[in-house]
């Protein structure tokens, strides 16, 4: 008599995730954890200014505005719109200084080459470590002696000495990575330097272009030290003083706080967003060698 034979099946053996798979969901949770952590101020900024000033003070505070009001939204309506004019006066204008000044100081660099080149180029990097308190400071003194105190043209000038060393910086990478021979060709056919970059240098640099005038916008938009030092008493104050407005020796409008820096960092995003893909590509120009 013969034993049965043992029935195949083909289930497998059930087998935990590769060392690989398991570290990737350990590296997403993490990766999720901290964006939640560093999104938490943003998410309390919209909750303390849709809470009425009444429960301000309330303990615990509540995770979500179970009675949410907008009267901060409509007190920055009604006091804010001048400070956000400019605001963005100063932040235009101090992207139209940047771009004038940094363009051909980065094609002089790249292109033409001149003596003391990377002598210049290790000013433009120090320049960049100098604190904004120190520079305000200065300012001050300068200003005060030229009567640019407390006027928005002030501000563009203090602004675009920060912008200006990075802006050279990035046109310099980038404008570095555009091939000798367009220049060649373009001299070939009669351009001289200027006509050169500003016909076939500038339209390819987009993505420096996109990149410089962002940061030097978000500069200028979110500059608290100079605005405080050089512009506290001027009627064309920035957003990031007229939010003062709001505060007293004895009372907080933390509502319309909150509701401001709302308001103030709209634009802000909007503009990461729509350049993201640009500011990548501006950002990593240099990095990689052919």
């Amino acid at each position: 008599m013969t034993s049965p034979r043992p029935i195949a099946t083909s289930a497998r053996p059930i087998t935990s995730p590769r060392p690989g798979v398991r570290r990737s969901r350990r590296n997403t949770v993490i990766g999720v954890v901290l964006t939640a952590l560093m999104l938490f101020p943003v998410y309390w900024m919209l909750n303390v200014s849709l809470t009425p000033q009444q429960d301000m003070r309330k303990t615990p505070p509540d995770l979500l505005p179970l009675h949410p009001t907008f009267e901060g939204y409509r007190a920055v309506l009604n006091d804010q719109m001048p400070y956000l004019g400019t605001s963005l006066l100063i932040g235009l204008g101090t992207v139209a200084v940047t771009l004038v000044l940094a363009a051909p100081a980065g094609f002089s660099l790249a292109k033409l080459r001149p003596r003391g080149g990377g002598v210049l180029s290790l000013g433009l990097l120090i320049a960049q470590m100098v604190p904004g308190i120190v520079m305000a400071m200065g300012f001050y003194g300068i200003f005060l002696n030229l009567g640019l105190l407390n006027s928005w043209w002030g501000l563009i000038i203090a602004d675009s000495t920060i912008a200006v060393p990075f802006g050279v910086m990035i046109f310099t990478a980038f404008m570095a990575g555009i091939p000798d021979e367009l220049t060649d060709a373009a001299r070939i056919d009669g351009a001289n330097t200027w006509r050169a970059f500003w016909s076939v240098v500038l339209p390819v640099s987009r993505n420096a272009l996109v990149t410089v005038s962002l940061f030097s916008f978000l500069w200028a938009w979110s500059d608290f030290v100079f605005a405080n030092t050089l512009d506290g008493g001027g009627e064309l104050r920035p957003i990031t003083l007229g939010i003062y407005h709001y505060i007293g020796n004895n009372n907080q409008e933390w509502n319309a706080i909150m509701a401001t820096a709302v308001v103030a960092s709209v634009p802000a995003a909007a503009l990461l967003v729509l350049a993201q893909r640009y500011v990548a590509a501006g950002v990593t120009a240099g990095a990689v060698k052919d």
